[in-house]
This record gives C-alpha cells, sequence and structure tokens, in this order.
C-alpha cells in the first residue's frame, strides 16, 4: 500500500533555551540559546509522520528550492521517499523561539507564494497511490491544475484525504474527506454553527465527508447522515502545532486500510490527541 502526501514543504527550526531577563534596551524578553531543532513542515511533516507509524509505504510530492534551507530541508525529511520538482522561490522557514516548553516568539521568512513546477515524475508518483493526502499550506502545489487534473482522475478508485488551507483552493471534487479547523471552516462556509458548516462544506465542495477539528474537544465529522461529535481525550496542552498534520495523516492511513469515516475520524482524534501530549511531555522536560 501506497499512501502518498501532496502539498507544499516548510522548514520548521525551534530555538531553545532560557529567558529569566527582559533586553535592557527594551521591555522584550532574552532567550539564551542553548540547542536547535530542525524539522521538516508542513507536507514534510505530514509525510514523516506518516513513515514513521502508517504500516505503508510513503512518498512525498513537493517542490524544493535549490538553496541552502532547501539542503537543509531535505536532510531533515531523513531519508522520506521524495519525488520534488523545482521552486523558484526561496523555502520557507518558521523559526520558533522557545523557552520553558512554549514559543515566545516567531520569525517568517522566504517562501512567497507562486507557481510551482509539476513534474511528469511527481504526476506519474500520484498516478501510483492507494491513497493520496493532499496537505495544502497556500503556496502553490495544490492549486496547480495539472495535479488537481491528475487527483480529480483518481478519486474514484482511491481516497482522497484534503487538508484545506485559508490561502489555498477549494478540494477537488469527490474528496473522500476534506479536513478544515475550527477557523478554517467557518470562514469558507460563512455559516454560525459548526453543524451547519460541516454539512455546508460537504455540499459546496462535493466532499464524501467533511470533519471540522475543534483542537481539545475532538472533532464534528458530517459524512451525510448528519454531525457526529467525535469528543478527544484530555490532555495538557501547551502547543498544538502538527497536530493537524498528525490527524490527516491518520485518518488518511486508516481510510487506506478501510475503514470509514467514523472509525478514521476516531483514530485521528486519539493520534492528534497523543502527539500534542507527547509535545507537552517534551517540552517540559527541557
Amino acid at each position: 500500500m501506497n499512501l502518498v502526501v501532496v502539498g507544499d514543504c516548510l522548514l520548521d527550526t525551534d530555538l531553545v533555551g532560557t529567558s529569566t531577563r527582559l533586553c535592557p534596551d527594551a521591555p522584550v524578553p532574552v532567550l539564551d540559546v542553548e540547542d536547535e531543532l530542525v524539522r521538516p513542515g508542513g507536507a514534510g511533516l505530514a509525510a514523516t509522520l506518516a513513515a514513521t507509524f502508517a504500516d505503508a509505504d510513503v512518498t512525498l510530492v513537493t517542490v524544493i528550492a535549490d538553496d541552502a534551507d532547501g539542503d537543509r530541508l531535505r536532510k531533515a525529511l531523513n531519508g522520506t521517499p521524495l519525488v520534488a520538482g523545482p521552486s523558484w522561490t526561496p523555502t520557507p522557514v518558521k523559526t520558533r523561539l522557545r523557552s520553558g516548553g512554549q514559543s515566545i516568539a516567531r520569525i517568517d521568512r522566504g517562501g512567497s507564494s507562486g507557481n510551482p513546477v509539476v513534474t511528469g515524475e511527481m504526476l506519474d508518483a500520484i498516478r501510483c497511490a492507494d491513497t493520496v493526502l493532499v496537505s495544502d499550506y497556500g503556496r502553490g502545489l495544490a492549486a496547480n491544475q495539472q495535479v488537481r487534473d491528475v487527483l480529480s482522475s483518481i478519486a474514484d478508485e482511491v481516497p482522497v484525504v484534503w487538508d484545506p488551507h485559508p490561502r489555498g483552493p477549494r478540494p477537488i471534487p469527490g474528496a473522500r474527506l476534506v479536513t478544515p479547523n475550527t477557523s478554517e471552516a467557518m470562514n469558507a462556509s460563512g455559516c454560525a454553527t459548526h453543524e451547519d458548516a460541516a454539512a455546508e462544506l460537504r455540499r459546496r465542495w462535493l466532499a464524501d465527508a467533511v470533519v471540522i477539528t475543534l483542537g481539545s474537544r475532538g472533532a464534528l465529522l458530517d459524512a451525510g447522515t448528519g454531525p457526529v461529535l467525535v469528543p478527544a481525550p484530555t490532555v495538557q496542552l501547551v502547543d498544538p502545532c502538527g497536530a493537524g498534520d498528525c490527524f490527516a495523516v491518520t485518518a488518511a492511513t486508516r481510510l487506506m486500510a478501510g475503514d470509514d469515516h467514523f472509525a478514521a475520524v476516531f483514530a485521528g482524534v486519539v493520534a492528534a490527541s497523543r502527539f500534542v501530549a507527547q509535545a507537552f511531555a517534551e517540552g517540559d522536560s527541557l
């Protein structure tokens, strides 16, 4: 079984240290850096998570710039099978300043959205998928018409799970599951309640099912038979970064294994909660 993750990659870096004083020339905290942690972000994080725990082959289809940060990103992917086209915009980098297990600031640079170069090899990799997870970070790949045409051509045969972004395009019609978070769903639908938003987006996007992730409350699923709330276990929460990717990856792998929508969403909620709890434990130990 082959899970293909399609989407925009970022480079995430954490500058970790202690902050016990303010800068003498401005009322801002001083971070004494003790370590730098580098990891893939965006679709790269989704692919590495899938490669870690999915009982399947995983291929990442993306674009990566030929620059120093692009080289760091490739190394951070740690051998995850990769089919990458060129990017003519700098590699997007998000740097978090962290102390005591919490982020105190974030610095973003590079990677304005553009028109990514899509190669035949990238399209062939999508065609060979048993399940596709589109991890859209609003930087152009999910909007590429060639990519969308191939996804549309296989959507009747294999599950396509779409993790949307506010700056990205609407999902292709026929997606098996679309996974907006609360703010994405409410803004996209214009509805007043989660229940109405899920139903409206399912209708508008012509999706088999829409699930709205609700953070610590779990997720709300609409698969055509009315809304179903899937509650989340209670966990300590400091930084939810990556939880949505973990949820989408887990749901995609469970659909690939033959689970129905509810079972896939339930597994995704449990996995995302476990991911957040582990991040809390690791952050608390720093």
